[in-house]
């Protein structure tokens, strides 16, 4: 979808988020944006970072839990080992 707006103007997205331009400069323009709070709202590259940042987060959680999993096996081979 291509909406042409010119400052001052609004698109409208739902009921609850509204995008204004306020300003164009050149290739610039600023956008105002109107969301409740519970609507995050970011630069694109922000988002990508945020997102990617994310994975590896989980990654790094699946890898722990794994290690954890190892030790606790391990753990217990040596305790029935004991008790023997």
């Amino acid at each position: 979808m291509v909406i042409t707006r010119k400052t001052g103007e609004s698109v409208a997205i739902g009921e609850d988020i509204k995008v204004t331009v306020l300003s164009v400069q050149g290739k610039q323009v600023k956008l105002g944006i109107s969301a409740p709070d519970k609507v995050s709202v970011f630069r694109e590259e922000v988002f990508k970072r945020v997102q990617l940042e994310n994975v590896r987060a989980s990654m790094s959680l699946k890898e722990d839990l794994q290690e954890l999993a190892r030790i606790y096996k391990a753990t217990r081979v040596k305790k029935g080992k004991n008790h023997k």
